[in-house]
């Protein structure tokens, strides 16, 4: 089977990174507004109960299927499936931070998300270097 399809979930993606700030501060940031902006498109408020729909100011809209307070969250992002989650580092000063896309349509478009989920991870850096 190649790289990124599973028999379960087709084709998938993550990308992470160990980010220099505690768990509580990227969950913080990632679970607000401006970055919930950043990785599901802007407009888009989550609540954290199972079922609540959401909607982009793009028109996207989905639902939350997870939501574990400064663990993860689990939403449907048109027909596919995105999670954000967090895994604080021994020390606590550093967070490993991943974005998970399950059900692409294609190996193609497991590479433009990966793209898109990298310059996501770039921007979610910078935005807490800044802070």
């Amino acid at each position: 089977m190649p790289t990124g399809l599973t028999q379960d979930a087709g084709w998938q993606i993550g990308v992470s990174r160990t980010l220099p700030h505690p768990a509580p501060v990227v969950w913080d940031f990632i679970s607000g507004p401006e970055g919930i902006a950043l990785w599901l498109g802007p407009g888009a408020l989550l609540a954290p109960e199972r079922g609540t729909p959401y909607r982009t100011a793009e028109g996207e809209e989905g639902e939350v299927r997870g939501y574990r307070p400064g663990d993860r969250i689990r939403v449907t992002h048109g027909t596919t499936t995105v999670q954000v989650a967090l895994a604080p580092a021994a020390d606590g000063a550093r967070t490993m931070l991943r974005f998970h896309q399950e059900h692409l349509a294609s190996a193609e478009e497991r590479e433009l998300r990966r793209a898109h989920w990298q310059r996501v991870m770039d921007q979610v850096a910078t935005a807490l270097d800044q802070r």
